[in-house]
């Protein structure tokens, strides 16, 4: 006797689709990637200090909205200009490490047409909100298509986020020649440990990943820790000298 119960009828169709294009161009460059022995670090960073300034400094203001970007891409200039060695491209080829005075951050953005990489060229010039506008400028070029060729190309370190959608933690691929990337994971109120009693704090993952060819763990591990203190005490970020 039968059930009554519905049973969708089986499948058998088999889609081909060709790889080309932008998607190509995205799997070479992850091809290439793969050939390179990574080391990713994955630290806790108390985001409450500087989630607070930011919601302050949009709240004073109808200037460019701030996320967390543009202080990430101002801690990352801070930081690489006391560890130059990880805002450079390796050539292995030509065994050959170039270093940049120049920061130019790849800002890692999904868009219809697939992974692209818009680039913050001379992070280091930019104050907070002109970092902000170009970040938003640059995003919605590579969203629209009218990105020029030029915006996507160049970078010397990349940031990569997922957004609302970004996990406890992330293994981020490089974007060679480069060797180092740093990866924003979700930002979640988690409860913390004060030394006397839990309290709730805005907590997230930073996961960088490094080429271990030319970037020693310590070296790694000296740079994560550099921008989770300036991420955690934002005022630092500010500070010259």
């Amino acid at each position: 006797m039968s059930s009554g119960a519905f049973r969708p009828a089986p499948r058998y169709s088999t889609e081909e689709i060709r790889v080309i294009g932008l998607r190509r161009k995205i799997a070479e460059r992850m091809e290439a990637a793969n050939q390179v022995p990574h080391i990713t670090i994955v630290e806790e960073v108390d985001a409450t200090a500087v989630e607070e300034l930011r919601t302050r400094m949009n709240a004073s203001t109808q200037q460019t909205r701030l996320t967390l970007l543009p202080f990430l891409a101002r801690a990352i200039v801070r930081t690489v200009r006391e560890q130059p060695m990880l805002n450079a491209h390796y050539d292995a080829d030509a065994g050959l490490i170039r270093r940049f005075g120049a920061v130019h951050i790849g800002i890692a953005a999904q868009t219809p047409s697939g992974l692209m990489v818009p680039v913050l060229r001379h992070a280091e010039t930019l104050e907070l909100r002109a970092a902000a506008g170009e970040i938003a400028r640059l995003a919605a070029a590579a969203r629209d298509g009218s990105a020029r060729r030029d915006e996507l190309s160049g970078s010397t370190i990349t940031i990569t986020s997922l957004g609302p959608l970004g996990a406890i933690a992330t293994t981020p691929i490089l974007n060679v020649p480069e060797v180092a990337i740093v990866g924003v994971n979700r930002l979640a109120v988690r409860p913390f440990w004060n030394g006397a009693a839990f309290e709730p704090r805005k907590m997230m993952n930073l996961s960088c990943s490094f080429d271990h060819r030319v970037i020693d763990g310590w070296e790694a591990a000296v740079f994560v820790a550099r921008l989770k203190e300036l991420l955690e005490t934002p005022a630092l970020i500010f500070v010259e000298g």
